[in-house]
């Protein structure tokens, strides 16, 4: 069965997309911890990121790392969490957020943002500073279904 995520690197529904490169897409959010919170997704449908081969791990990764590096810029924050949690779609994905301390992690927190304007500026945000950071990748849009 073909995931939520699937479908959004398809088009088929709505997204924020801030990297698209041949193995991983990374969107925002709909329900972010902070404003910048993004998912860095594997095309592969991959459940858990313990069955990921080494290499795809890798690169979700590689680029989790470098959308830290963006957040941090984009918004100045101190760090940029990082979380594989798992339980929301059976899909790989790693959050991405800018942080300030440890409550900024509480998953349990986090409310779906109905504003499309307040996403898509957080996401073209996010676009510039990894495109000042030299991501090439980081030339992601909106995507509506």
């Amino acid at each position: 069965m073909t995931t939520l995520f699937s479908r959004i690197i398809a088009g088929e529904l709505p997204g924020h997309v801030v990297w698209e490169d041949p193995g991983i897409t990374a969107f925002l959010s709909i329900a972010p911890l902070r404003p910048g919170h993004t998912l860095v997704v594997p095309r592969e449908e991959v459940d858990q990121w313990t069955d990921a081969d080494a290499a795809l791990l890798g690169r979700c990764v590689e680029v989790a790392r470098a959308i830290g590096h963006g957040v941090q810029r984009a918004w100045g924050a101190p760090r940029a969490g990082l979380v594989i949690a798992g339980f929301e779609v059976p899909h790989l994905h790693i959050h991405v957020a800018p942080v300030w301390g440890t409550s900024d992690f509480d998953l349990s927190r986090v409310e779906r943002e109905d504003d499309e304007s307040a996403l898509e500026d957080a996401a073209q945000k996010l676009r510039s500073a990894l495109l000042e950071l030299g991501h090439e990748q980081a030339r992601g849009t909106e995507r509506r279904a």
